[in-house]
């Protein structure tokens, strides 16, 4: 069977190319049911770009430092990120995202197309429809926790040498503001993002590099090696009794992985970046790899900085910042100093947040092209000027800032924001890596694979992604009340019910996945025009 379908995928591939002639991008976009709609002008390096820039080390890792201090301390913070960083590169990253299926399927469905396309004809809209909606709801999430932070972290510095004093009502606004603007950037700068994604890789490299540099060139002491990776802390208690106490060591040494685990999260961006990206079966899965990579080594560098560089740690954990990142910087390079890094953070998150919007509405945009949200007819259609999906830009923006009001009332609503973007990514990427397992021998690889391996670290990584998403939704502080609940359970139960719940009722019936597209291209219906697209499907229904 295996060898049957491959010849077969095989010669559609050869017969589609020759009808695109030398465009080989264009040729492997329609072998998947779909045309040229995005304005295909980013290389490896830009594709890389947008992958690392959502990343973002120095976003993750400064947004989430009191998190990880206080859940765990030190200790778990450093081998935390050497544990997740090895499985997320070894397993998720080289199998499940890159060679084996991104390499295959170049498309911006992403995840949600992937799961369609190992799967058997008649499981594959189910198992599209599934995947879809967690991949938004971790879309929607990692935006919101990078955004936010982005306006937090402008909240801190607006408190140096001034009177301003941040509450979150004004942490709401000024997250706003950080939406809109860039939702602007997305809607009328998309000329610009190849450039913006150039700085944005600059930016993030050498700020990082001469951030860590400075503090601990200027740190007046330096904590010891005993400090950094063997002092294990146990902040997790409201009333003084954490889960240490309460239940064990290990449990809040695995809740407390979640820093490592959200940072080194949003590599699919390069997959939903294909379609504008040239020779996109073999840049995407590179740019995967790169991101994840860099990502990993450039993050365990700036880590070990910032821990060695702690003065003080009950003032750097208690600083009336509130970050414990800035009283770092407060602490080793002065008041005029912070500003200069507290800039570099800001704008390496900003950045962060823009190449967010873009991945979030590319994946809205490919999710509403097969009908699979509410309102697709409005959302799936192109911007003919700048050749963007404009309409889902703010779709993504929306449903971000939605998501961020529990802030208002809750004091675990940024973590719980960042469990929600993990859990609903990784689970996106395990369901095609489970379907990958189970219907192996249909599969056929792209030119990027692990050939001998691919099967056993696929089961790894499914294991794994399990692992985290009972982790995630597992309570952060003692005791659990209104205050400290974690709302993940909430937002992902939300998801399961909805998506499964409708497709009982209602979607089983007229959804196809990216079927419909290729089914369309068959009988004759251009896929460029959603009205012809849209009366195909409701003369099925």
């Amino acid at each position: 069977m295996s060898d049957s379908v491959s010849t077969s995928s095989k010669e559609a591939r050869v017969a589609v190319q020759r009808a695109f002639g030398r465009d080989a991008d264009e040729a492997e976009l329609a072998r998947m049911g779909y045309k040229q709609e995005l304005r295909r002008e980013l290389g490896v390096v830009q594709n890389f770009g947008v992958s690392f820039s959502i990343i973002s080390v120095i976003t993750g890792i400064s947004s989430l430092f009191a998190y990880g201090l206080n859940t765990g301390g030190p200790a778990v913070m450093v081998w935390g990120w050497i544990v997740v960083g090895e499985i997320t590169f070894r397993l998720i990253d080289l199998l499940g995202i890159a060679s084996e299926i991104c390499s295959a399927h170049p498309t911006s469905g992403g995840p949600y197309f992937w799961a369609a396309m190992v799967s058997p004809p008649e499981r594959a809209a189910f198992a599209s429809w599934v995947t879809g909606w967690f991949n938004l709801l971790g879309q929607v999430a990692v935006t919101t926790g990078i955004s936010f932070a982005c306006a937090t972290f402008i909240s801190t510095v607006s408190t140096f040498n001034t009177d301003f004093v941040p509450n979150a009502h004004r942490t709401i606004g000024i997250y706003a503001a950080v939406l809109v603007a860039q939702g602007l950037i997305n809607t009328f700068g998309v000329h610009l993002l190849k450039y913006l994604n150039n700085i944005s890789v600059w930016w993030h490299a050498c700020g990082t590099t001469a951030l860590t540099i400075a503090i601990l060139a200027k740190a007046p002491t330096h904590q010891s090696g005993k400090f950094v990776f063997r002092t294990f802390i146990d902040g997790t208690g409201v009333d003084g009794v954490g889960w240490s106490e309460r239940a064990s060591p290990a449990y809040v040494a695995v809740v407390g992985i979640l820093m490592a685990q959200y940072t080194l999260t949003g590599f699919d961006a390069s997959a939903h970046m294909t379609e504008e990206t040239r020779n996109a079966a073999m840049s995407g899965p590179i740019g995967i790899v790169m991101a994840i990579s860099v990502s990993a080594v450039l993050g365990w560098f700036l880590l070990l900085g910032l821990l060695f560089s702690i003065q003080d740690l009950d003032n750097t954990l208690a600083t009336p910042t509130g970050e414990p990142v800035a009283q770092i910087f407060l602490d080793t390079v002065g008041e005029k100093g912070a500003i200069v890094l507290m800039v570099i953070v800001i704008g390496a998150m900003f950045f962060c947040g823009v190449f967010s919007v873009t991945s979030n509405s590319r994946m809205m945009y490919a999710f509403a092209r097969d009908g699979g949200i509410p309102g697709h007819k409005f959302f799936h259609k192109v911007d003919p000027k700048r050749k963007s999906p404009i309409r889902t830009v703010w779709l993504a923006c929306t449903l971000s800032f939605i998501l961020g009001l529990p802030s208002l009332g809750s004091s675990v609503a940024f973590s719980a924001a960042t469990s929600i973007a993990t859990m609903g990514l990784y689970i996106s990427y395990g369901i095609p890596i489970a379907l990958r397992v189970v219907y192996r021998a249909q599969f056929v690889r792209g030119p990027f694979h692990l050939g001998a391996l691919s099967y056993p670290i696929a089961v790894v990584s499914v294991l794994w992604i399990c692992f985290i998403s009972i982790v995630f939704i597992l309570p952060e502080l003692n005791p659990v009340n209104s205050q400290t609940l974690n709302y993940a359970i909430v937002a992902v139960g939300i998801v399961i019910v909805y998506s499964m719940g409708f497709w009982v009722l209602s979607a089983r019936k007229w959804f196809t996945g990216p079927i419909k597209q290729i089914a369309a291209e068959e009988m004759g219906i251009d896929v460029m025009d959603p009205e012809a697209v849209d009366s195909a499907v409701e003369r099925k229904q």
